[in-house]
């Protein structure tokens, strides 16, 4: 990188608020309210994980809800299936993204065109021609294909099922993409078909790609390394690194010496700086897959909070629990709640109640308030994961019947 240029020093404070901000959370619904507040959020953080676990309301739903407090499931629904203003496709995991950035992985699914995919080698020319028949008749889900020949799995989270396989790789091509999701069941629809095109658009050149990924980067991040930028993507990280060096020497970006970072060096655009933040004065509850967790090491980094996804620890060497929830307070970590949702019951299930970073050096009536504020927030969360069960409820028995939210039963710490 450029020597000559002196990198302005940022505290940790700075920098998560600079953060926090670029994400959405230090003020109450950034977004607005409805599907286009979907398709808004989507847009701006780049992307949001799509993951199958359950034990609560699923990660997708959950991210945004967390940008959209209003956020019903069927906003999703209808910016997917309706607006088609967001698709799934790959980033670092399988996301939702906005529709208008499709063209920059279009390079992507044509090289898989080309190349294959290294999940589905078993796919043959007869399974993709069989599913691709199918699909000209119509979109079609898993389900729809009962004459499927069971095959051994390839490995653990493989389908028996050779239709599923070219189903997946057709996905991956951009020969089809999922109009509508069902929970997890995802319906199939050629890709022309269910966006109105006679064919797919131009792609993105790689020197646009590029551009496309710092800048995603720059505005779901405000501060970025070159590592945050290119997460789990080393490939890019030769074509991003040039392309900050260009913008370091034309003034568009500055170095950032930030607290703690030691030598990893930091970017940011001279107008992210320029802003003085304040502290939002919220409560978030956070998926372990929101984009301010799952990049652990730039969470441990700027928040002094090491999240621990234990999903897949054996119980009895679990710290946080099953599936922990990292809780924002103003602009600290301060506990990790592991909740369940009994669907049966229709009540939200609190398991484990973590202190960490200032929630566990707090004392008094400083644990007090931290504690109440939490659990304000925790009814909230609990309406919002129970609210499509409430709704479900009185249609069957009638609009005068309504389900009381639970009241919490908390764990000692």
């Amino acid at each position: 990188m450029p020597r000559a240029i002196e990198p302005v020093p940022l505290s940790k404070l700075q920098a998560k608020r600079i953060w926090l901000a670029a994400q959405g959370l230090d003020t109450r619904a950034p977004f607005g309210a409805g599907a286009d507040a979907v398709a808004e959020a989507v847009a701006h953080l780049g992307y949001v994980q799509i993951d199958t676990i359950n034990v609560i309301e699923r990660s997708h739903h959950h991210i945004l809800y967390t940008r959209i407090p209003d956020y019903r499931r069927a906003d999703l629904r209808q910016a997917q299936s309706a607006d088609r203003s967001v698709f799934e496709y790959w980033t670092h995991a399988l996301s939702y993204v906005a529709a208008k950035d499709l063209r920059f992985f279009l390079p992507s699914m044509r090289l898989h065109r080309r190349e294959g995919h290294k999940s589905y080698p078993s796919v043959t020319p007869a399974d993709m021609r069989k599913v691709m028949r199918r699909l000209r008749e119509g979109a079609l889900t898993i389900r729809d294909i009962d004459d499927d020949v069971l095959v051994e799995k390839s490995h653990l989270w493989a389908s028996r099922k050779p239709s599923k396989r070219a189903l997946q790789l057709a996905f991956y091509e951009g020969k089809v993409t999922i109009s509508e999701r069902n929970g997890m069941l995802k319906t199939y629809e050629l890709m022309e078909r269910h966006f109105g095109w006679d064919k797919l658009p131009k792609g993105a050149t790689a020197t646009e790609v590029t551009a496309y990924l710092l800048d995603r980067a720059l505005r779901a991040q405000g501060v970025v390394s070159l590592d945050s930028a290119c997460h789990l993507d080393a490939p890019s990280k030769p074509a991003i690194r040039r392309l900050i060096e260009q913008r370091l020497r034309r003034g568009e970006l500055v170095p950032v010496a930030l607290e703690g970072a030691g030598k990893q060096a930091h970017f940011a655009a001279p107008e992210t700086l320029a802003v003085q933040r304040e502290d939002g004065g919220l409560v978030h509850i956070l998926s372990p897959f929101d984009p301010l967790i799952i990049q652990r090491k730039r969470t441990h980094l700027f928040f002094d909070y090491e999240h621990k996804f234990e999903a897949y620890v054996p119980k009895e060497k679990r710290l946080f629990g099953y599936f922990a929830l990292p809780v924002l307070v103003d602009d600290d970590i301060v506990a990790a709640l592991d909740l369940k949702t009994d669907r049966q019951k229709r009540k939200l299930l609190l398991q484990q109640w973590s202190w960490v970073g200032e929630g566990k050096r707090a004392r008094g009536e400083a644990r007090k308030v931290l504690k109440r504020r939490i659990e304000g927030e925790l009814h909230r969360f609990e309406r919002f994961q129970l609210g499509e069960l409430r709704q479900t409820s009185e249609l069957k028995e009638g609009p005068s019947v309504r389900a009381a939210v639970t009241p919490l039963t908390f764990t000692k710490s």
